[in-house]
């Protein structure tokens, strides 16, 4: 034993490689992927491309039942080169795997479209540069925001479920001219026959940002209500509550001092509002506090995120996104962008069912 040791990797079974870049781009590779990838695969590789990055845990949120399940499905798709993936610097611990859209991944979404690589605005470089990017943590705690309501909307089943969920380069490319959201999302609630609906523009700070530059970006939404003739709520998400309660200060500031303050309904939340017992915390429960006078520290009720709109009367119900998407200016100067993927991912396949895999 000691004079003919065994070598490690003949004790373990053969691991698969990934496919190189080469064989990944061919002909042979996407014949392979046609007959593997599910309609699920394919929402994420869409939901990859709209949003740019995703955890583990943000992917297992969304579409999948188990984190098991969700490793087992990503690390196929990494061997495919469907996805990429990355895992950022920690001082302590370990960081999740981060995952973005890989070239066989972006050639898939592509020919599902009629469309070239290029026509999608994708390069695998460029796709990878968000690991270096000093916006990676905001990216990611936007993404969590929205995979967090999905989540309770697959998973709580009360007749709530997200009806819409725009990035923040797709707010950028109808509104850039006038204010940037971190995102558009859009909720809706069922109950028997009645269903209501709350749409807005998400600002989410990550303690990072001066307060003052914080209430002046309601200047921006005060513009875009005018513009529009919609008044749209704006949610800022922050991460505690001394925090949230410094930025009501600086809000209530700026929104006192609007022409018309009504235009801009704004609402607070702060992350440690949420009870990290519950199984499925997220932004949907009662932790909103509307911003209704200049005084930051009027004590009021907090608002789930389905009766938020009850805090603002008189608020019109929100339009058709599908027809804010069709009549913005994104159609006329970039007719090759993909549509928004559908927030709610489709049903697992009928052999992936038989495994448990829904």
């Amino acid at each position: 034993m000691i004079t003919t040791t065994t070598r490690q990797h003949t004790l373990r079974a053969h691991l698969p490689g990934r496919h190189t870049a080469r064989a990944a781009s061919s002909v042979e590779h996407q014949a392979m992927l046609a007959a593997r990838l599910t309609t699920r695969d394919k929402w994420i590789l869409a939901l990859l491309h709209e949003h740019r990055v995703l955890t583990t845990s943000q992917i297992q949120d969304a579409a999948f039942p188990s984190g098991r399940s969700a490793r087992q499905r990503v690390r196929d798709l990494y061997l495919w080169r469907a996805i990429s993936r990355f895992q950022p610097f920690r001082q302590l611990g370990s960081a999740p795997m981060h995952y973005v859209l890989g070239p066989a991944g972006a050639a898939v979404l592509a020919a599902e479209h009629g469309l070239e690589v290029k026509e999608l605005g994708y390069r695998h470089d460029r796709a990878m540069a968000i690991a270096h990017n000093q916006r990676l943590a905001h990216t990611v705690g936007v993404n969590d925001f929205f995979t967090s309501l999905i989540a309770r909307a697959r998973h709580i089943r009360t007749g709530e479920t997200v009806v819409a969920w725009w990035s923040e380069a797709r707010c950028a490319r109808h509104f850039g001219d006038l204010v940037k959201p971190d995102g558009y999302g859009r909720w809706r609630t069922q109950h028997h026959t009645t269903a209501r609906e709350v749409e807005w523009f998400l600002e989410f700070d990550t303690g990072t940002e001066a307060l003052d530059k914080v209430g002046r970006k309601l200047h921006g939404y005060a513009r875009l209500a005018e513009a529009t003739s919609i008044a749209t709520p704006v949610l800022l998400w922050l991460p505690t509550t001394r925090r949230e309660a410094g930025a009501r200060t600086a809000l209530a500031r700026v929104h006192a001092g609007l022409d018309h303050p009504r235009s801009v309904p704004v609402a607070t939340a702060a992350a440690d509002q949420l009870d990290p017992a519950a199984p499925h915390p997220s932004p949907a429960e009662a932790v909103w506090l509307p911003l209704t006078s200049a005084r930051a520290d009027r004590a009021g009720p907090r608002y789930s995120l389905a009766d938020l709109a009850d805090a603002w009367p008189g608020l019109a119900p929100p339009a058709d996104p599908a027809a804010a998407e069709d009549e913005g200016p994104e159609t006329a100067a970039s007719p090759y962008r993909l549509p928004p993927p559908d927030p709610i991912p489709p049903s697992a396949t009928a052999n992936r069912l038989a495994r448990g895999e829904h």
